[in-house]
């Protein structure tokens, strides 16, 4: 291939970035950069760091087509990078700055969710004074930080002394969102821009942390450490349910305006025993995992869709989205 000809299949992907997701997001990364060579691309990492100078220069340096954005957490997928991108003038994958602000921010993204009749979990923002005090919601209840990825500070409090310890190790501002605790189980499901008929979904898997891991939910570490949960897809629910919790994700994805793929996780409540359940949706992912562990992949995988393939797929809807623009 001559050189003018692999320059026009050049990509740089983004990984690394500065937030608590770093070393997932390298993972991912590195991932993404052999797959796409594997597709036929001239594919070139770029670590990226707080400092932006940097990143800029190594943009102008790569000159690639496209970018595909492997971040994960602040700055990679809460429309920072977007809009850096998006001032240069680079098309990039996954979904856009508006989009990607709106789900990072769990509070907006409710209202979004709730303005689309999407089924949420009863709850609200608090300051974390107000939480050291008194529960905000009756017992169990979660608190979650409102701008952090991959399960990142999330905490169940089921009595005073776990809230007292939140509290005391909270680090992700002066405020948290708390939310009623849906028991139950937690389901997956991907959602994928790859053709003339708009996202389609991929499957529902249902997402079990290990006995014996010490995770009572699908936690940080319970994602991404060797053994730390199970992943049953299909997910063995109620027909019905598995066709809803698809409808919902689609929903979702489009409530929030995404792009290329994205992620809706919920929570699956069938403790009454009737073989049906209640879904309620926690979040939309719009950056999901591209680890080797990671729910996007295995899912694309099942429905015939191989990681080189889905890295493609992506790749090819920024630049049909940066075309479409351009007219």
């Amino acid at each position: 291939m001559s050189a003018p000809q692999q320059n026009k299949r050049r990509i740089t992907v983004l990984m690394g970035g500065a937030s608590a997701e770093r070393e997932v997001s390298l993972s991912s990364g590195k991932g993404v950069v052999a797959a796409l060579k594997e597709a036929g691309y001239d594919a070139r990492g770029l670590d990226v760091t707080r400092d932006l100078a940097a990143v800029v220069a190594g943009l102008a340096e790569q000159k690639p087509v496209a970018v595909f954005n492997a971040l994960h957490g602040r700055f990679g997928e809460d429309g920072a990078i977007q809009g850096v991108l998006e001032w240069l003038g680079l098309p990039y994958t996954h979904s856009g700055l508006r989009a990607s602000a709106n789900a990072m921010d769990k509070e907006a993204s409710r209202q979004i969710f709730m303005t689309a009749d999407l089924p949420v979990a009863e709850g609200r923002v608090v300051s974390i004074s107000e939480l050291a005090e008194k529960d905000p919601l009756p017992l169990p209840y979660v608190v979650k930080p409102l701008d952090e990825g991959s399960s990142v500070g999330v905490s169940i409090v089921r009595n005073t002394n776990q809230r007292a310890q939140v509290v005391e190790e909270w680090r992700y501002g002066p405020v948290a969102l708390v939310e009623q605790y849906i028991p139950g189980r937690e389901i997956t499901v991907g959602v994928l821009d790859d053709g003339p008929d708009g996202p389609r979904a991929l499957t529902v898997t249902d997402i079990t942390p290990n006995a014996g891991s010490g995770h009572d939910f699908y936690d940080y570490a319970a994602k991404y450490g060797a053994g730390g949960s199970r992943h049953t897809l299909p997910a063995e629910i109620h027909q019905d349910d598995f066709a809803r919790a698809c409808e919902l994700a689609v929903a979702a994805h489009k409530a929030l305006g995404c792009s290329g793929a994205s992620r809706s996780d919920f929570r699956y409540d069938d403790t009454k025993g009737d073989g049906h359940g209640k879904i309620v949706l926690l979040e939309v992912n719009t950056q999901p995992g591209m680890t080797p562990t990671s729910l996007l992949p295995e899912q694309a995988a099942y429905c015939g869709i191989t990681y080189s393939e889905l890295c493609d797929l992506l790749v090819q809807d920024a630049l049909r989205r940066a075309d479409a623009a351009r007219r």
